[in-house]
């Protein structure tokens, strides 16, 4: 049974004194539990007429279910947008009842379809007596189909003098109540069905989203770049510091994992001479839930051969502007008030000058393990013993610096010791060429200068399975086969990874990441999702 906020629909024992004697108070707790029930049955009464309106359709060799198609000419907002040179001409619409108001022997209804809505005269005289009476049966929430000609009303609403009104498929439930929608945000989460159908700006971003998908998808292939898919089902998730979700596949008898990353496959690609590559999947890490965080979640990486991460930062300058210009026509975002420019050159700074910048703590003075513990302990950054003097000075950025960095900002040359896969800076190999790309204060993409050097990978790995032993659930395993292929050779190359769930976040406005995703991860109620 649809549970969605109905009770501004039907309010029953509506109390409006506060009774302090104990008879009082268990009169208005009577007088409470008799208003729920008299609800749930007024509710009930109604879902039982709509079955037997369903019914007596059936009954009547009009059973809606039994259609399988139907002939559309135009969207509702088409014929706005049209209308001077639809006007007296024949429209065929389809969509759902939204409201409706019957008025003897004329009616009006509103129909809500992809791109928005219209309205519709529905006279007797047009569309016959029996087909009115049916009509006048229809529940909002049904689907109709509207054939008529397009038409002014007096108060000049464009709109649709319906000829022929045709019941594509019954409502059996009810929609929340017009006025309040659906506002219930957990229920909005789970029934996304109904929040689509109940807040047009909802609908509007997840059609932007698609757009953003599909404008990325244009500007990579104008560059030259190859889409391709690689395995979600792994025996070893890496090319990331996440814990992965574990699987049993029954056939072949063996425990896999869920990809943490696109990363070492793509990059056996590079290897296999597929010089540009991309792929936009579903990624999944077994973390927690917050408003920039889920546990499946949408990633883009690609990989240019023979270029490095300053390649990767003009990529990301030029991706960001042309999906901002197609999608929203203008390369200006505002973010819950907040406007990022993305027509100005993204600055570019080290995360040591960074953390010099905005803590005051300068690691090019810092040479030992002892001296990065005495700063930490001097601005009161919480580090574990485990930790070695460039996680703590990634602990000062990220204490210090990412809430700063609003404006589109490359966060570059990270310590080794957080970059198990990137090459390491030629003048300096405590630090590699990698950068995180930043607007609002978020990592937006991640990026390296690959390292393809078979040897230094292999210490990186040992390096991470110490960090594993350590208590690190996060660290990355050794993956044989992907040494194998760096060893068979890997062209310098650069690769980059997007979240386009945030992408789709900042672009749309949406203060949360489960408002981007059409079916988040949800809690399950009651033994079963609901």
């Amino acid at each position: 049974m649809y549970s969605g906020n109905l009770s501004h629909q039907y309010k029953c024992g509506k109390i409006t004194g506060v009774l302090h004697t104990k008879k009082g108070v268990q009169r208005v707790g009577a007088e409470q539990k008799q208003g729920k029930v008299q609800q749930e049955q007024d509710l009930g009464q109604l879902l039982k007429i709509r079955r037997e309106k369903l019914a007596a359709l059936q009954e009547n060799g009009k059973n809606p279910f039994e259609i399988t198609k139907y002939d559309v000419t135009h969207h509702s907002q088409d014929i706005k947008d049209r209308f001077e040179e639809l006007e007296g001409k024949k429209a065929v619409i389809a969509g759902r009842i939204m409201s409706k108001r019957v008025m003897g022997k004329a009616s009006f209804c509103n129909v809500q379809d992809l791109k928005g809505n219209i309205q519709s005269y529905v006279a007797r005289d047009s569309v016959g007596e029996e087909a009115y009476a049916d009509f006048k049966k229809y529940d909002v929430g049904d689907i109709v189909a509207i054939e008529g000609e397009v038409f002014k009303t007096k108060t000049g609403e464009i709109s649709i003098h319906a000829a022929k009104v045709v019941l594509l498929s019954k409502s059996l439930q009810i929609l929340p109540e017009k006025y309040h929608g659906l506002t219930n945000t957990d229920l909005r989460y789970r029934q996304r069905y109904v929040d689509l159908i109940m807040n047009n700006d909802v609908k509007d971003t997840f059609i932007k989203r698609s757009k953003i998908i599909s404008a990325i998808r244009t500007f990579l292939d104008s560059q030259g770049f190859m889409e391709v898919e690689t395995p979600m089902l792994v025996s070893n998730a890496g090319g990331a510091a996440a814990r992965p979700f574990e699987t049993h596949f029954n056939a072949l008898d063996e425990d896999l994992k869920l990809r943490i990353s696109l990363e070492l496959y793509l990059k056996r690609l590079i290897v296999g001479g597929l010089e540009r590559v991309y792929e936009i999947g579903r990624v999944f890490r077994n973390e927690g839930l917050d408003t920039r965080h889920n546990p499946e979640f949408t990633l883009m990486e690609l990989y240019q051969a023979y270029t490095d991460y300053n390649g990767m930062m003009d990529l990301t300058e030029n991706l960001y502007r042309h999906v901002a210009k197609e999608v929203l026509g203008t390369t200006t975002i505002v973010y819950n008030g907040v406007e990022m420019d993305l027509g100005k050159t993204f600055e570019r700074i080290t995360m040591v000058d960074a953390v010099k910048k905005y803590a005051g703590v300068d690691f090019h003075e810092i040479h030992t393990l002892e001296e990065a513990r005495a700063a930490a302990k001097e601005h009161h950054v919480e580090f574990e013993e485990r930790h070695k003097k460039g996680d703590i000075l990634n602990l000062f950025f990220e204490e210090f610096v990412e809430d700063h960095l609003v404006q589109p900002t490359f966060l570059m040359d990270h310590p080794v010791e957080i970059s198990p896969l990137t090459k390491k800076k030629p003048d300096n190999p405590d630090y590699v060429e990698r950068f995180e790309f930043f607007m609002n204060g978020w990592e937006m993409a991640n990026a390296y200068s690959e390292l393809n050097d078979p040897i230094d990978q292999r210490e990186r790995f040992r390096a991470q399975e110490e960090a594993f032993a350590a208590g690190d659930e996060e660290a990355n395993h050794t993956d044989e086969d992907f040494l194998n292929a760096l060893e068979i050779g890997m062209p310098p190359t650069g690769g980059i990874g997007f979240g386009i769930d945030r992408m789709c976040m900042l672009m749309t406005d949406s203060p949360a990441i489960r408002d981007v995703l059409l079916f988040p991860t949800m809690k399950t109620l009651g033994g079963k999702d609901q």
